[in-house]
C-alpha cells in the first residue's frame, strides 16, 4: 500500500509499485494536464513535483512517491489566480502548439522556487530537460524572467 498526497489530497495506491507515477496521474486522477512525451525521462512533458523538486512522472515508480507531496499543473495557481509563471506564459505568448507546457511551465515553477533570479545560464541549465518541438525557447526565458521580475 504506497500513501503519498496528490494536490493536496490524501491517496492510496494498491498496485504494481513500478508502475510510472505518469499512469496513476493521468489514468487513476483523471488529471489530463500532465503529458507523456517520450516515457524515458528525456522530454520533460510529463513534468510534476516531488516536494516542491521537478521530476519526470514517466519514470517514476509508484514507490517513490511513498509518504511525498506531489504536484501537478492543475494545481500550481493559487487562491488568487494564476501562479506568476502562468501568467508570463500567457503575456509572452510561449505556447505554439502547446504540447511541452505543463512541463515547462511545471520546471519553470521549481527552477523560480529555488533560484528566484536566475541568469540566462541558469535558466538554460534548468530547462534543458525539456524540449519544445516548436523551439518557442526565447519566449520560454523571456517569461521566466518575466515571472522572477528580472529585465528581459
Amino acid at each position: 500500500m504506497i500513501q503519498f498526497k496528490l494536490n493536496g489530497q490524501e491517496q492510496t495506491f494498491d498496485g504494481d509499485p513500478s508502475m510510472p507515477l505518469l499512469w496513476y496521474v493521468r489514468d487513476i486522477a483523471g488529471l489530463s494536464g500532465t503529458k507523456f512525451g517520450c516515457g524515458m525521462g528525456l522530454c520533460g512533458a510529463c513534468t510534476v513535483h516531488r516536494n516542491g523538486k521537478a521530476v519526470r512522472s514517466c519514470s517514476t515508480p509508484m514507490s517513490g512517491v511513498a509518504g511525498q507531496e506531489i504536484v501537478t499543473i492543475e494545481a500550481i495557481a493559487g487562491p488568487h489566480g494564476l501562479h506568476p509563471v502562468q501568467i508570463a506564459w500567457i503575456e509572452n505568448s510561449v505556447p505554439q502548439c502547446g504540447y511541452c507546457q505543463s512541463g515547462q511551465i511545471m520546471q519553470a515553477v521549481a527552477l523560480l522556487a529555488g533560484t528566484p533570479k536566475p541568469s540566462d545560464s541558469e535558466i538554460e541549465n534548468a530547462m534543458a530537460g525539456n524540449i519544445c518541438r516548436c523551439g518557442t525557447y526565447q519566449r520560454i526565458r523571456a517569461a521566466i524572467k518575466q515571472a522572477a521580475g528580472v529585465k528581459a
